[in-house]
């Protein structure tokens, strides 16, 4: 046996026993779906806030990322997302969405 094998997980450690990162769980994200957007009029950090805000509040968003320099949006969420959806989201803290980058 060799020590690598030997050695016990640590609770609470971001490592398997082997010391790879991966212990063979799903990543969270894995199940989900990604899509990114592009919003017209973003220029600052409470642009990014006021856009993620209303993104959060679509039903099965799992998080947002928005960010005014590239005018990009990082959407994760359960299930694809209706552009309609996102569109009323983005309008309603006043931008433009674009479409899909």
């Amino acid at each position: 046996m060799s020590a690598e094998t030997d050695t016990p997980r640590t609770s609470g450690s971001c490592c398997s026993s082997t010391g790879s990162r991966d212990d063979g769980a799903a990543d969270v994200r894995a199940a989900g779906v990604t899509a990114v957007y592009e919003v017209k009029g973003m220029t600052c950090g409470h642009c990014e806030g006021a856009v993620s805000e209303e993104i959060s509040g679509i039903e099965g968003v799992t998080s947002v990322k928005a960010e005014a320099a590239t005018g990009r949006v990082t959407v994760d969420s359960a299930a694809p997302l209706t552009d309609d959806a996102v569109r009323a989201a983005v309008d309603e803290a006043g931008y433009e969405l674009v479409g899909r980058a």
